[in-house]
C-alpha cells in the first residue's frame, strides 16, 4: 500500500516537472494603456470559442468609450444567422494596473477578467483574454488585418502561452460566413 503511494507520488512530482515551463509562467498584461486611444470600435479577428459567441457567425465587433464615472462603457455585436446580436456591458480599470487590467460586466452580480496581453504601438490590433487562458481574442481596427500584423499578434499570445490551435477566425463582410 506504502509502495503505490510513494510511486503515485513520485509520478506526479515527476510530470509536474516534465511539464513545459511556460504553462507555469503567469500570464502578464501589456504596462500601461491609454484607454482614450483605445476607445473606439475594434474586429474580432480571431478567438477562443466562447459560450456567448455561440450564435455568432460573422462580423463581431467590440466598441469601447470612456465614461463620465471613469468607467468603460462595452459594446459587443455579432452577425447571427437571424441579423444581429448585441451585448453592452460595462469595465472598471483594476487599481495599479495603468489601465492594462479591467473587470467586466453584461449582467450584475458577474464580473469578468480582462486583460490586454498585446498592443500595438499604434493601436493598430490588441490581444485580449483572461490571466487563466481560457479566451482570447485577437483585435483589430479594421476588419481585415494586414498578415504582418496578424503575425505579431499572434506571437504575442504565443508568447504568453496561449493554445493557438482554439483560435477560430472571424468572418467580416461575407453574407453567410462563419466563424
Amino acid at each position: 500500500m506504502i509502495d503505490r503511494f510513494l510511486l503515485r507520488g513520485f509520478a506526479a512530482v515527476l510530470a509536474c516537472l516534465l511539464l513545459p515551463a511556460q504553462a507555469e509562467t503567469p500570464a502578464a498584461s501589456v504596462a500601461e494603456v491609454d484607454l482614450a486611444r483605445y476607445a473606439g470600435k475594434w474586429y474580432e479577428i480571431a478567438s477562443f470559442p466562447m459560450f456567448f459567441q455561440r450564435n455568432c457567425v460573422g462580423d463581431t465587433t467590440a466598441e469601447y468609450a470612456l465614461t463620465p464615472e471613469g468607467d468603460v462603457s462595452v459594446t459587443n455585436r455579432c452577425r447571427t444567422a437571424d441579423g444581429f446580436d448585441e451585448a453592452k456591458g460595462t469595465a472598471t480599470i483594476v487599481d495599479g494596473s495603468r489601465n492594462a487590467r479591467l473587470k467586466v460586466s453584461f449582467f450584475w452580480p458577474f464580473r469578468s477578467d480582462y486583460w490586454i496581453f498585446g498592443l500595438d504601438a499604434d493601436y493598430r490590433w490588441a490581444v485580449v483574454g483572461n490571466p487563466n487562458r481560457k479566451y482570447l481574442w485577437i483585435l483589430s481596427r479594421t476588419p481585415r488585418m494586414p498578415g504582418e500584423l496578424l503575425d505579431a499578434a499572434l506571437k504575442t499570445a504565443e508568447a504568453q502561452a496561449f493554445d493557438l490551435k482554439q483560435l477560430n477566425y472571424t468572418a467580416h463582410g461575407v453574407a453567410g460566413g462563419s466563424k
